[in-house]
């Protein structure tokens, strides 16, 4: 099953047969406050520098968040967007919980859009998915609802299931849903990557959607997070996750997710592998 998301000029590809996708999570005023002070002051430097050394480092869509307390969130995510658009190409993931932010952001938006994201409490799906088949966007679907999220695998099954159907039944293809079987931090429960691991085997297995997920969230409160983060690739991947919300800019992460392409067939001789080795040691010898 193939999610296509597209910018102006460029189009991106999600799929299992295809190489994993990481979707920069970089230009989110959440815990940065630098960032959200100087986009509330309509400063954009900070957003255009993250964008350009996120895609640098092998980002293939961005994430926008502009979630800053109290300012005008609509206005200020078609700036971000905006300020993205004039410094690359790549497809953008918009991420609000505000109906209205996600409106003007997507009217303004030229391409294909991925929405971030969608719960499936009733209230939320009728009034986020209108939205994403009036402009023609792909949307996240997050296995949790009303209840909160459960640590049933099954039950999570069942839950991105509704959100698929509601989908369909408001005009959007299910290729265009994509699921978020939710990564919770392994430091306060244990099995909590095992259930999300298992969540993802049976997703694949019963409904074939893309899938994606904040992997950082598993490390949350650990220390050396980067290394957890990047071994939970290659395990994710082989359960059937293709693509993630992530920081490229952590070493560790971009090489695990090449590693885990290059192992399970979806790079071709090697050559995304070994072109990132090469720019690693043209970089070296630059700064020498």
């Amino acid at each position: 099953m193939d999610t296509t998301v597209r910018s102006g000029s460029r189009q991106v590809i999600i799929s299992s047969d295809r190489p994993f996708v990481m979707i920069g999570e970089r230009i989110n005023p959440t815990g940065r406050k630098v960032l959200g002070a100087e986009m509330t002051a309509g400063r954009m430097d900070r957003v255009k520098a993250d964008a350009i050394a996120q895609v640098e480092a092998g980002a293939q869509m961005l994430d926008v968040n502009a979630g800053v307390p109290g300012i005008d969130e609509p206005a200020l995510l078609v700036a971000a967007i905006k300020a993205v658009g004039e410094v690359t190409d790549v497809p953008i993931c918009i991420d609000s919980s505000v109906i209205e932010a996600l409106e003007a952001a997507l009217a303004v938006y030229e391409g294909k859009a991925l929405v971030n994201s969608c719960t499936a409490e009733d209230e939320r799906m009728d009034r986020i998915l209108p939205v994403v088949k009036k402009f023609g966007a792909a949307v996240i679907g997050m296995a949790n609802d009303e209840t909160g999220i459960t640590m049933v695998p099954l039950k999570r099954v069942e839950i991105a299931r509704r959100i698929i159907e509601r989908a369909v039944y408001y005009g959007i293809p299910a290729e265009d849903v994509i699921i978020d079987p939710i990564a919770m931090t392994v430091a306060a429960d244990p099995q909590a990557g095992v259930i999300t691991l298992e969540t993802m085997k049976l997703i694949k297995a019963q409904l074939g959607n893309n899938m994606t997920c904040g992997a950082s969230n598993v490390s949350f409160g650990l220390p050396q997070r980067s290394i957890v983060n990047a071994a939970f690739f290659p395990v994710a991947i082989h359960s059937g996750l293709t693509c993630a919300i992530t920081n490229p800019l952590i070493p560790e992460v971009r090489k695990a997710v090449l590693a885990s392409d290059l192992l399970l067939g979806h790079d071709e001789y090697a050559s995304a592998w070994i072109a990132d080795f090469r720019a690693g040691q043209k970089k070296a010898a630059s700064s020498a």
